[in-house]
């Protein structure tokens, strides 16, 4: 059977780390965890580090893709399943639901949708499901994927549109009764909005570059 690495980038995430690494470390088919803490604050590193997994810890806050990019230069198999930090309610069948797809080579990528959690995240990944932080893919075509440490929070959108003009196959998972702490509750409403806002300009930077310059071949 193939074995999986599981790369979670984590941004001052100490609430809910723990939760998320209870459910990944019992997942058999999962043989490598990696925790990316992207300039972490809180003590996000050192939950990660009580569990048997890899830490990496980064001094400086880079964005998601930094974070993605640091995790992948440690993996070691040749599959691979990105989660976020700060999952409510995940579960191994959710897990299981996502990786086992790709490591049966079914498909070269599968993507997370919430369903039946909470209407705020359920609605915003119906609306755009390419921006879901919750897949599993082969590492040959992440491998092909240039720049992805540079498009912090556009990276799910860089995936998503690299498989859909190479025509690579990528199938969408229901995650039941899943959610996600949303930026307006960690940070507050007005620093909550203003991240998602920077979230969605770095969006739409890559979808600019991907439509107008074509960079990713």
């Amino acid at each position: 059977m193939c074995s999986i690495t599981a790369i979670i980038p984590a941004y001052n995430e100490e609430q809910t780390i723990g939760n998320v690494l209870d459910c990944v470390t019992k997942v058999a088919e999962i043989t490598q965890v990696i925790v990316v803490s992207d300039g972490s604050t809180d003590r996000t590193a050192e939950i990660a580090g009580a569990y048997d997994i890899e830490v990496i810890n980064l001094v400086e806050n880079v964005g998601k893709g930094g974070a993605m990019k640091a995790g992948i230069e440690r993996c070691n198999n040749e599959n691979v399943v990105f989660l976020d930090a700060d999952l409510i309610g995940l579960t191994e069948k959710h897990v299981k639901d996502l990786i086992m797809p790709v490591i049966n080579n079914e498909t070269d990528m599968t993507i997370g949708i919430f369903k039946n959690g909470r209407i705020v995240t359920d609605l915003a990944q119906k609306v755009t499901p390419y921006l879901s932080g919750q897949r599993a893919v082969k590492r040959t075509l992440l491998d092909k994927i240039p720049n992805i440490d540079i498009t912090r929070y556009g990276v799910e959108v860089a995936l998503t549109k690299f498989v859909e003009k190479n025509s690579i196959s990528s199938k969408e998972i229901f995650l039941e009764d899943m959610t996600h702490v949303t930026k307006e509750e960690k940070l507050g409403l007005i620093k909550g909005m203003q991240a998602r806002l920077k979230m969605y300009w770095d969006i739409v930077k890559i979808l600019n570059n991907n439509d107008n310059k074509e960079q990713i071949k």
